[in-house]
């Protein structure tokens, strides 16, 4: 499902620890899409999909996005909290992500526990493709979400960039769910 008319779409780029994070906000200032300069193309991608061709003119993001990306970087993890994000995608997909930002900073969910919170506790894979689907990462945090057994799984922007963000929400700490031992990826 896609929304008639998404306006003039811009493209900022603003430094983060982990990279140049890319912002597509529309012309009320909401963000479209949030990625990592070295996934654009699957950033662009996704808008593609969920609003069809789309032109990204450069520009800056409101003051206030590109103050809360700084914050967030910072160690403000509520820094998102006020942020508006307007994503295309499906009924389901927009469900996923909305309960993504549930997920309180400093924690994690697994794709079972993400499905039951929205009431499809047997539609974990359509859960899991859904948080791939995510045009808004890190605002709409589909990092937070583990694999069972606390399994640090795939994201979009790299598993070592994920690692960096659950330990940067918890404190700086190296993030380890897993008891005594290593952290096998999927």
């Amino acid at each position: 499902m896609r929304p008639e008319n998404t306006g003039p779409l811009t493209l900022d780029r603003i430094p983060s620890p982990v990279g140049e994070v890319l912002v597509v906000v529309d012309g009320d200032g909401a963000v479209r899409a949030l990625d990592f300069h070295d996934f654009e193309a699957r950033m662009r991608r996704l808008l593609r999909r969920h609003y069809g061709e789309v032109v990204l003119a450069p520009g800056r993001a409101p003051e206030a996005v590109r103050q809360a990306v700084a914050a967030y970087f910072a160690g403000d993890l509520a820094a998102f909290e006020t942020v508006e994000v307007e994503t295309g995608g499906t009924d389901f997909q927009r469900r996923v992500w909305a309960a993504l930002r549930d997920i309180p900073a400093g924690e994690t969910r697994s794709y079972g526990q993400l499905a039951a919170a929205i009431g499809a506790p047997k539609a974990v894979r359509a859960v899991g493709l859904a948080n791939g689907a995510n045009p808004v990462g890190v605002i709409v945090p589909c990092h937070r979400v583990i694999g069972a057994g606390g399994k640090l799984t795939g994201y979009a922007g790299g598993l070592e960039r994920k690692r960096w963000l659950l330990a940067h929400e918890a404190g700086g700490g190296l993030w380890n769910p897993a008891p005594q031992g290593s952290m096998s990826e999927e």
